[in-house]
């Protein structure tokens, strides 16, 4: 038992040394608010530099700051596109002048020829489902024993068929947004 005791008051012993690294570390970072236009939290000052801005110490909860991308300066809209950029390519930014119609109407006509064949996919879907579903009767299978089974088969093939409702009334809701 003695040899028990002698291992932990050296693990005791040991303990300070080890967790002294993790102190410092925690106490090192000494967070800053400073006053200004833009608010400053910083920890990269001495305490001399603090005074001197007026800046306060914060205690408690650790900050997170996130930095962010700073906003690019509008473009000039009289400005001509890039070298080696078309206009259509350059148009799509913010401030820069206006698509040609004609790409306009090139880009138009593709979104509607996609949604067009999506539709006619999702309504041949549909009626597939629809006929699967028998109007709420669909045919047993071998595996259904359990009438539970068929239960849940017919509430899943009623999901199926309620979103495929809704997304074919969603693409034709798209298509009428398109002019034509």
């Amino acid at each position: 038992m003695s040899r028990f005791y002698s291992h932990l008051f050296i693990a005791c012993a040991a303990l300070p040394g080890l967790l002294a690294p993790l102190a410092g570390w925690a106490q090192a970072g000494t967070v800053y608010r400073c006053p200004g236009p833009p608010v400053l939290y910083t920890d990269a000052l001495t305490a001399d530099e603090a005074r001197e801005r007026g800046c306060r110490t914060i205690e408690g909860a650790p900050i997170t700051i996130v930095q962010t991308a700073r906003p690019r300066p509008a473009a000039n809209s009289a400005s001509a596109p890039a070298a080696g950029t078309s206009p259509a390519t350059a148009a799509g930014r913010p401030g820069d002048p206006k698509v040609d119609p004609t790409a306009q109407r090139q880009r138009d006509s593709d979104a509607r020829r996609i949604l067009e064949a999506e539709l006619r996919r999702e309504e041949d879907r549909l009626a597939a489902l629809k006929r699967d579903y028998n109007n709420g009767e669909p045919e047993r299978r071998g595996d259904e024993r359990n009438f539970q089974n068929y239960l849940d088969r017919v509430a899943q093939m009623k999901a199926g068929v309620t979103r495929s409702e809704s997304d074919v009334a969603a693409l034709k809701r798209e298509l009428a947004k398109l002019a034509p």
